[in-house]
C-alpha cells in the first residue's frame, strides 16, 4: 500500500565535507559582521505609522528626526532585540519619495547590520565586486558612519552597514 511505498522511497542523504587544508587557507577578514541594528520601513504617513507602533502595538517610539543630508525623517521603534526605523521623505530629492511612488502603501526599504570596521568592510567588499552607493561612509541616524550596498549585489536587498 501507500505506507510501504513511502517507507521504501526514502531519499538518500549525502553530506559534503571540505578538506581541512582548504578551510585553513581561507584568509580571515579584517572586519566582522555584527548584529542586526534595524529594519527600515518607508511610510507614506509618518504620524499614522508612529501611532500604530505606539498606541496599537505598545512599542516605545521616538520623536521624528529630520536628516536633511539623507533626505528623510526617521522615527525609531524600540523592540526587545532590535529596532524598526520608520522613514518618510524630506525634501524633493529624497530617495524615499521615489520608493513610495513605486510602493504607495510603503514597505521594507532596507536592513542595517553593524560592522566593527566599516572602512575595512568597504575595502574588502569592493574587492569582491560588491558595489557601494557612495564613495565614503556618511553619518547616519545614530551619529555613526554608514554606507549602503547595492541591492542588485545583495539578492535584491538594500543593505546598510553601520559602524558599531
Amino acid at each position: 500500500g501507500l505506507l510501504t511505498r513511502l517507507q521504501t522511497s526514502a531519499p538518500t542523504v549525502r553530506t559534503l565535507s571540505t578538506p581541512k587544508s582548504d578551510s585553513q587557507s581561507i584568509p580571515s577578514s579584517l572586519w566582522k559582521l555584527g548584529r542586526l541594528n534595524h529594519v527600515a520601513i518607508a511610510v507614506p504617513d509618518l504620524e499614522k505609522a508612529q501611532a500604530l507602533y505606539k498606541d496599537v502595538l505598545g512599542a516605545r517610539v521616538s520623536e521624528a528626526v529630520a536628516l536633511p543630508e539623507h533626505g528623510v525623517y526617521t522615527v525609531f521603534v524600540e523592540l526587545g532585540n532590535t529596532k524598526l526605523e520608520l522613514l518618510h521623505p524630506l525634501g524633493e530629492k529624497s530617495p524615499i519619495s521615489s520608493f513610495l511612488q513605486k510602493n504607495k502603501t510603503g514597505g521594507m526599504h532596507h536592513i542595517c547590520i553593524e560592522v566593527d570596521d566599516i572602512k575595512a568592510a568597504v575595502t574588502e567588499l569592493k574587492e569582491k565586486k560588491i558595489r557601494v552607493l557612495s564613495e565614503e561612509p556618511k553619518i547616519g541616524a545614530h551619529g555613526k558612519p554608514v554606507i549602503f550596498l547595492h541591492p542588485k549585489d545583495c539578492h535584491g536587498v538594500l543593505v546598510e552597514l553601520e559602524q558599531a
